[in-house]
């Protein structure tokens, strides 16, 4: 793996890869790069928090049923996922050919986290199996918000982890959104 603060870090040279997990810190712009990436692929990409976290009226799916539902889906020959929790990440990682991390700082993804919550409250725009974010849930202590706080740590730590984990899939780590930008112009090339 190439490594440094000049771009992106890469995996060697390979054809595109058919099973991607996208993974990073809360606001990142996960899911928003997976359906790119599924896009410009053609693999289906796949919404974790709508296909296995979420129930309606934002019930957590029981942990057995993410775990069973994410198995099928990584069964599968290709898909992009736009995350893995960590109760059912285990699942996903033998099957992954190779992680996208979104590694960008704080500011970065905290402003994204704060404009996407203030425009889901203001059209009540249906997320996550239906629900809907409100004014009052943004504020309390469990919101996606307070999230981001309680989990940046070690969704940073889990990447790090991966990057010098020899058993770990390939790792492709973005620093700023420009290095994500960059390594979309290179999907296809290699393959």
């Amino acid at each position: 793996m190439t490594s440094g603060s000049d771009g992106p870090e890469t995996p060697p040279e390979r054809a595109t890869p058919r099973r991607i997990l996208v993974y990073g810190v809360t606001g990142s712009g996960k899911t928003t790069l997976a359906q790119r990436v599924g896009a410009m692929t053609g693999v289906p990409w796949h919404s974790m928090d709508d296909e296995v976290g979420w129930l309606p009226d934002w019930v957590e799916r029981p942990r057995d049923q993410q775990r069973a539902i994410a198995s099928d889906i990584v069964a599968a020959d290709e898909w992009v996922l736009d995350t893995a929790y960590g109760h059912w990440r285990e699942v996903v990682l033998p099957r992954t050919e190779l992680i996208v991390a979104l590694d960008y700082p704080r500011h970065v993804s905290l402003i994204r986290l704060m404009r996407r919550t203030a425009r889901r409250v203001l059209t009540r725009e249906r997320t996550c199996n239906g629900n809907t974010e409100s004014l009052r849930q943004a504020l309390s202590s469990e919101s996606i918000v307070a999230w981001h706080f309680r989990s940046f740590a070690r969704k940073r730590e889990q990447i790090a982890d991966w990057l010098v984990d020899p058993a770990a899939p390939p790792v492709v780590c973005m620093r700023s959104p420009r290095d994500t930008e960059t390594w979309l112009t290179t999907l296809g090339d290699s393959g």
